[in-house]
């Protein structure tokens, strides 16, 4: 049997919205799932404490399975490709996380989606793409549409059928990957083509892979049927009314 890890990653700025919510809960019902892990990194705060207490809740309601503190990892992590913080310039506080997920990350397949994200309800994009991504080794990334953007992703397309436009690109706000394509040294290499990502960030975890996919010619497919919601979340508790996250647990802290 096929095993999925779900991730997301919280950091100073988003930790309440995300762990004193049902927001993460959300975002994992709504992929509808057997999901064999169901994780949440937890990288640059302040105080971990608060933190840890309400990933700790959250385990204990069956929620997630684990969570992961970034800075317990990164060393080894960046070892284990060959990288180092240097490396990312900038980008390091952006990349480490992801570094880390795939690192740890121990199923056939990780799914990753950013904080600020809502996956598309059910799970027929998930099952789709990685039957697609089986039978297609140069098939190393697959994505709904963002923010129900079709003509966007048409643009980017080279090739498209009934279920999928193909491409190339990379996103941080949603991807599903094999595991083994990505749990490998990779992340050393530059594309004029991603030269387009935004440049305070240096060389991100994003761009490092954008640029791998296009040198050697990887593709990415994108569900026409599923759509991700992207919106910035910060800060927290005065804008969950706004984003649908109206039941805050009390952790006694």
């Amino acid at each position: 049997m096929t095993t999925v890890t779900f991730e997301t990653k919280v950091w100073r700025e988003d930790w309440q919205a995300l762990l004193l919510t049902h927001r993460i809960e959300r975002m994992v019902g709504r992929c509808r799932y057997p999901f064999a892990r169901r994780v949440v990194h937890i990288n640059n705060v302040d105080d971990t404490a608060p933190v840890i207490a309400a990933a700790e809740l959250l385990v204990r309601r069956g929620v997630l399975t684990e969570f992961v503190l970034v800075a317990d990892h990164a060393r080894a992590a960046l070892d284990f490709f060959q990288v180092t913080a240097e490396s990312f310039g900038r980008g390091y506080v952006y990349s480490i996380a992801e570094l880390v997920a795939l690192y740890l990350c121990p199923t056939d397949f990780l799914l990753h989606f950013a904080g600020d994200t809502m996956p598309p309800r059910g799970p027929g994009w998930i099952d789709s793409a990685i039957q697609r991504m089986t039978a297609d080794r140069r098939i190393k990334v697959a994505n709904p549409l963002w923010n129900g953007r079709i003509d966007e992703a048409r643009a980017e397309s080279v090739a498209e059928d009934d279920g999928f436009f193909t491409g190339q690109g990379f996103s941080d706000q949603c991807y599903l990957v094999r595991t083994a394509d990505f749990r490998a040294p990779i992340y050393g290499e530059d594309h004029p083509a991603s030269a387009r990502y935004p440049a305070f960030a240096d060389n991100l975890f994003e761009r490092r892979v954008d640029a791998w996919m296009r040198n050697h010619d990887h593709l990415r497919i994108t569900a026409k049927r599923a759509s991700y919601r992207h919106r910035n979340i910060r800060g927290a508790p005065g804008r969950l009314d706004r984003l649908g996250d109206r039941m805050a647990f009390k952790l006694g802290f």
